[in-house]
Formats: C-alpha cells, sequence, structure tokens
C-alpha cells in the first residue's frame, strides 16, 4: 500500500486511537429529502466539526459543504436505483475517478449487495472501482448493503465482508449483529458499523459501544445522529464511546432530549 493510499486512510481512521466516527449523509441518493436531511448544508453545518469524516454524494458536496471544511470526505459513487425502485440492488457505479480526484476525496464508497438479484453486477461494480483506484491512490469503503431478503447475521456478513475485502476493498461498513467479533476476526480490513434506521438514542450508543467492543474501528451513523432531538449532543455522545472509551450511560446523561427522554 503507497504512502498516498496510507495517508488518506489515516485521515479517516484517527492514527492516535485507530478509531473513527464518521456522518453518513448520503440517504439522499436513493430515500430523496429524508427527515433531517431536507436541506443538508443546515445538517451538515452544525454536526461537520465533530466527524471524522462525511460520507456523501458529490451534488451534495458540491452545493451544501463549505470548500474551507477541512473534514475528510468520503464519496458515494454507487447509485443509479430509488426507494419507489423495483430493486435497489440494480446499482451502478454513477462517479469517474477523475471527478473523484477533482474534489480532493479521501475515500469513495460503493455498496454491494451479496445474495440479492444484482449481485454480480454490484461486485463487479466493486473489483472494477478498486482497480481504479489503486492507480490514483484512493482508498474503496464497500458497504455491504443487505436487502429484505436477507438476515443480518455473523455468517451472512462475514459472507459479504470477507468477499468485498478479497475483492480489494481497504475498508468495509456492515451492520452490527450478535457474534459480531466472528464477523471482525474474518474480515482482514478494518470493519465501520452502520447506525441504521432511527431508534431510541440510549440503544443506538449502546450499539457503538457493543461494536467498538467487539472489534469495528468506528460507526457510521446518520439517522441516529440528525434524526435525534440533540443531533450535536449525539454525534458528541458518539464520539466520546469511540475515541474515549466511554460508557453509553456515561454519554447519554448528556443529552438533551427533552420530555421524550428514557
Amino acid at each position: 500500500m503507497g504512502w498516498g493510499m496510507r495517508n488518506r486512510i489515516s485521515q479517516i481512521i484517527k492514527p492516535d486511537t485507530g478509531r473513527t466516527v464518521m456522518l453518513a449523509v448520503d440517504h439522499g441518493y436513493f430515500l430523496g429529502p429524508t427527515s433531517g436531511l431536507e436541506e443538508p448544508r443546515k445538517t451538515i453545518e452544525s454536526l461537520a466539526p465533530y466527524a471524522d469524516s462525511l460520507m456523501l454524494t458529490r451534488g451534495v458536496l458540491r452545493t451544501s459543504v463549505d470548500p474551507g471544511v477541512s473534514v475528510p470526505i468520503v464519496l458515494r459513487v454507487s447509485g443509479g436505483n430509488s426507494i419507489v425502485g423495483e430493486d435497489l440492488s440494480n446499482e451502478t457505479i454513477t462517479v469517474s475517478i477523475k471527478d473523484a480526484i477533482r474534489l480532493n476525496v479521501s475515500a469513495v464508497a460503493l455498496s454491494i449487495y451479496v445474495g440479492s438479484k444484482y449481485e454480480h453486477q454490484t461486485l463487479k461494480n466493486l473489483a472494477a472501482l478498486v482497480s481504479e483506484c489503486e492507480e490514483y491512490g484512493i482508498p474503496v469503503l464497500a458497504v455491504t448493503a443487505v436487502g429484505k431478503e436477507m438476515t443480518r447475521d455473523a455468517r451472512y456478513l462475514s459472507l459479504a465482508c470477507r468477499i468485498a475485502a478479497e475483492l480489494g476493498a481497504h475498508m468495509v461498513k456492515t451492520y452490527y449483529c450478535e457474534d459480531f467479533e466472528k464477523v471482525v476476526k474474518t474480515c482482514p480490513v478494518p470493519v465501520v458499523i452502520a447506525g441504521g434506521k432511527k431508534i431510541a438514542e440510549k440503544d443506538a450508543l449502546q450499539l457503538a459501544h457493543n461494536a467498538i467492543r467487539d472489534g469495528a474501528v468506528g460507526v457510521d451513523m446518520g439517522r441516529n445522529i440528525f434524526q435525534s432531538q440533540d443531533p450535536v449532543g449525539m454525534i458528541k455522545a458518539v464520539r466520546s464511546i469511540v475515541h474515549k472509551n466511554a460508557t453509553p450511560k456515561q454519554v447519554y446523561a448528556t443529552l438533551k432530549l427533552g420530555k421524550s427522554k428514557r
């Protein structure tokens, strides 16, 4: 792995802790203006100072992120589907490597759908992207997307993560599950967990804690941060868990959740 590749990865996974807090704000590429991201600039401006990197699309990067912001960018480069389409797994590569370089990104991200109708297509997308990015020293984050019919268990997620790593992904984003240590152990590249759909703040903080405890290098949370009643407090709490080994109980007490706090 060359210096440029290692340098870009170190911008995302912080060398002092070996961990990362990624903020996912790429949901609009298939969900449209989802709750909390109706106006991306407002959401990003308040949360970016506390994120180790932003995961987003080139459209949102160009329109909603100040060029003076120094937070590293993980650019979503796959898409071509929507929540109203027939199959979310029918993705293709939507951004050229030249455009990613022009945007000065630290990494690119692409989804794979192991076990889906379009499994072969998405795995081929990953292999092609890795080959292209290796030439320019840009790391690839493979996202193990899961369709409604897939079971999020250690056996399936280990399969998907290992295939992503075998095809050359430099990092993998997947879901937390029971026996998550097995997923991490059998994946030879760093693993980051997805926050998934919005759940209670207390549960989301426990999820982050469990993932780090069981071997993940960090989290890539979106809805569980920007859809929280206290988004800034939530990302600060997640940072404390990931980088300072704080307990969920300690950081939950700092949140401003109003009457719904429990």
